[in-house]
């Protein structure tokens, strides 16, 4: 992969299926960088094409940029997407069609040198696979100022929240009443909310998965990562979607999965909110006593058997852990005095820590276990920020619950403790479709997902 590109020219001319003219002195390229900072073709190796490449993509070498890259199949009817990409017919004897890729790098020559194909070759956008290198936690969230002030606010404060968000009543606007709660959200990668034997399976997911430039999830990359490992409870931050009117949320929801119930702050700039294949029968939202564009979202859920589960979506500050404590502290406070001990508890979102060291997890200790061993990747990785070596993103549940913890199993893939969703290292993404594998570098996507699964007893 890391030969000059006279070498591999002059050995393996005859392997290679899109080249430049042969010349001295011109530098292979790196993959192209997007202007959101992400990278328009992300490398492969041929032996690992269905791993390294996402669905409808081929692992091809292209000798401009020296590597082999991920790129898409095209025809004279399908046009790349990315303004930087055209479609390079293939050439020889009963060619047809041919890929996107740079523009800089179409000459076609003979077809037949697929380093192999990721299943389909038809559809789906090119995804941004590059690394995101911003890692400052959310956008002007400390100060409380929206960079476009018209971007994330809800126009209509009755989408998706309740009004009286103390009064504990039968959630109306704020949650939806969808009759298909019960049903599958359409993948594979879940428990489905299944029972076992008297057992409910039930996993969580903890979602600061908004992308872009408005802190909200319309350009679909965090879509596409909730839907992949088809939770059962999302516990979302940044919950902006299109104008936020009740219509719009509705939309996202049901992208994520159909017919699941939601409920959602109201009057916040970036709302946190959760979303649950069970129905919420209360909800409301309790003050954040250190910034002002958000508060804490809880939702009591009626899973099946006699103890409810209360979801508490938390994002707190980055400026620093004495305002994480104090934040901590205060919703501490509000479990204490508002849920029954004998129901379960799961608080979850952004916590923005740099450490499991932190003041507010021995703070938080009050009401839910902190302890390890914490969720990870493929590799082990425990980190939750972009670069992956902060816990930014957790879900903490309390001992009750916590006992009936069991590992996440995705296809052929199981994590004893829990998985932090990284699109970039999850292999392979077909276990997890329709997850991209740029989807967790995209643009201003700071924070990878959290799951955790349990089975719960329905006595």
């Amino acid at each position: 992969m890391k030969k000059t590109l006279t070498s591999l020219l002059c050995a393996a001319v005859s392997l290679t299926l899109l080249s430049l003219a042969c010349g001295e002195g011109s530098p292979p390229q790196v993959p192209q960088p997007l202007e959101d900072g992400g990278v328009l073709w992300t490398e492969c190796s041929p032996e690992g094409a269905r791993e390294d490449c996402s669905q409808g993509e081929s692992c091809i070498f292209v000798a401009s940029h020296d590597r082999h890259l991920c790129v898409r199949a095209c025809d004279s009817q399908t046009a790349c997407e990315h303004p930087d990409a055209v479609c390079c017919p293939s050439s020889g004897e009963g060619a047809e069609g041919g890929h996107c890729v740079p523009s800089n790098a179409c000459v076609p020559t003979d077809a037949g040198v697929d380093g192999g194909s990721n299943e389909e070759t038809d559809g789906g956008a090119l995804e941004d696979g590059g690394t995101s290198t911003d890692d400052g936690g959310t956008q002007e969230e400390d100060a409380g100022v929206d960079p476009e002030p018209d971007a994330g606010t809800d126009p209509e404060p009755d989408a998706g929240v309740d009004p009286e968000p103390d009064a504990g009543t039968e959630p109306d606007a704020g949650t939806d009443a969808g009759t298909d709660a019960g049903t599958d959200a359409g993948t594979d990668a879940g428990t489905d909310g299944g029972t076992d034997a008297g057992h409910t399976s039930i996993r969580v997911m903890a979602s600061n998965l908004s992308s872009g430039n408005y802190q909200s999830y319309d350009p679909g990359h965090g879509i596409r990562l909730i839907k992949g490992v088809d939770p059962d409870i999302v516990l979302m931050q940044e919950f902006n979607y299109g104008s936020n009117s009740a219509s719009d949320i509705r939309s996202l929801v049901d992208q994520i999965a159909p017919g699941f119930h939601y409920s959602r702050e109201t009057g916040a700039q970036i709302p946190n909110g959760i979303i649950s294949r069970w129905p919420i029968i209360q909800f409301g939202q309790w003050p954040d006593p250190r910034v002002s564009n958000r508060d804490f979202a809880w939702a009591r859920i009626d899973i099946p058997g006699p103890r409810d589960l209360w979801a508490v979506s938390v994002h707190l500050l980055t400026s620093s852990s004495s305002n994480r404590n104090a934040e901590a502290q205060a919703i501490v406070n509000e479990v204490r005095s508002q849920i029954p001990e004998d129901d379960y508890l799961v608080i979850g979102g952004d916590l923005n820590t740099d450490s499991f060291s932190e003041s507010c997890f021995a703070t938080f200790r009050q009401v839910v276990t902190t302890a390890g061993p914490h969720p990870a990747d493929h590799n082990g990785n425990t980190g939750t920020n972009s670069n992956r070596n902060k816990p930014y993103d957790q879900i903490l549940v309390d001992q009750d619950l916590r006992q009936y913890q069991q590992a996440t199993v995705i296809g052929s893939s199981t994590f004893p403790n829990g998985l932090v969703l990284d699109s970039r290292t999850y292999r392979p993404l077909s276990e997890i479709a329709p997850v991209q594998s740029g989807d967790s570098s995209s643009s201003n996507m700071q924070h990878m997902g959290v799951v955790k699964d349990f089975l719960v007893p329905n006595f």
